[in-house]
């Protein structure tokens, strides 16, 4: 029996390449990836590669009309928080106008299915944590807003074309792959826990934005999930849509938050490395708490975390010590 075939764009980043590891045991994985910010190091020999873009309306048709593709994991597009408000026009344009042409391209191909990688930055500064699901968006940063836009595009795709999604808002993503085979890779490097571990061992000193938000310690809080964990909930996000052929929105975090003060301590201590940090103004667009609930993922997708904040930082700090790429 031939496998179902699923293209993923962005397969070569971050989260995208530890998604497909696990996706290619059950279905047929075609990668679409311009390599901006991914790597072809990251990409499994057996697993075709298409070097594209999301911009490139030909390219895009032409991987549909060569390929018998089922259904869409949909990770391509830019994540920085503070980036995004310096480049505000290169996020539309990426974010927003690259997932029409995809949409547009897969509606034209008629493939319906889709898994997009949301964030919990739609939520801005939520009255409420934990976060669950029937919290309104409003986002508080330009990165947020995109992908909020990039919901609303498959909703409208959904009742003009009969798509159906799901859209994953997922919390921090952190670690790296346990067999140290691939890990995380970014020029610059957005994220807290690798920014922080990679200070440990380099004594680079770490910015910390802001130190006056109403948490304990003064820093913002945030919720961490292990990037396999998120690779796992994306499996079973698409095995939920050609069960069900029911659209849905799942947050995914952990539902614990750490602080920034708090992440570089727990790093000093599982590492016995001291860590450098500076205290800067705050950033734009960032809330001062974000904590998932989870429990509708739990409920509807059979979905939990299996890997703790040590898990965390360990499998990150294996990689960036001995990184293969």
């Amino acid at each position: 029996m031939e496998k179902s075939v699923v293209l993923v764009t962005g397969g070569a980043g971050y989260i995208g390449s530890h998604t497909v590891r696990l996706l290619k045991d059950k279905y047929d994985v075609i990668i679409f990836d311009s390599l901006f910010r991914g790597n072809i190091e990251s990409v499994p020999q057996d697993v075709k590669f298409v070097k594209g873009d999301l911009l490139d309306k030909e390219a895009l048709n032409r991987v549909f009309t060569e390929n018998k593709i089922d259904s869409v994991i949909h990770f391509a597009g830019l994540a920085y928080v503070g980036e995004s408000s310096q480049k505000s026009e290169l996020y539309y344009n990426v974010n927003v106008n690259g997932s029409f042409n995809l949409f547009a391209a897969m509606s034209e191909n008629g493939v319906k299915e889709i898994v997009f990688s949301s964030t919990c930055s739609i939520y801005g500064n939520s009255a409420q944590n934990p976060i669950d699901e029937s919290q309104p968006p409003v986002p508080s940063n330009r990165y947020g807003q995109t992908k909020r836009m990039v919901e609303l595009l498959l909703k409208d795709f959904e009742l003009s074309y009969n798509f159906r999604y799901v859209s994953l808002r997922y919390f921090n993503a952190a670690g790296c792959s346990p067999t140290g085979e691939i890990g995380e890779k970014h020029t610059p490097e957005p994220h807290l826990i690798p920014v922080v571990v990679l200070a440990a061992l380099t004594g680079a000193t770490v910015s910390v934005f802001g130190n006056d938000y109403n948490t304990p310690d003064g820093t913002c809080i945030r919720d961490f999930i292990h990037v396999c964990d998120l690779a796992t909930a994306h499996i079973s996000a698409l095995d939920y849509l050609k069960e069900t052929k029911k659209s849905e929105i799942f947050n995914l975090g952990s539902g614990t938050g750490y602080s920034v003060l708090e992440i570089i301590k727990k790093v000093e201590e599982l590492t016995g490395l001291k860590v450098k940090y500076n205290i800067l103004g705050r950033r734009e667009g960032d809330p001062a708490v974000l904590i998932a609930s989870s429990e509708k993922a739990a409920n509807v997708l059979n979905w939990k975390p299996e890997y703790n904040l040590d898990d965390m930082i360990l499998t990150a700090f294996n990689w960036f010590k001995n990184p293969k790429f």
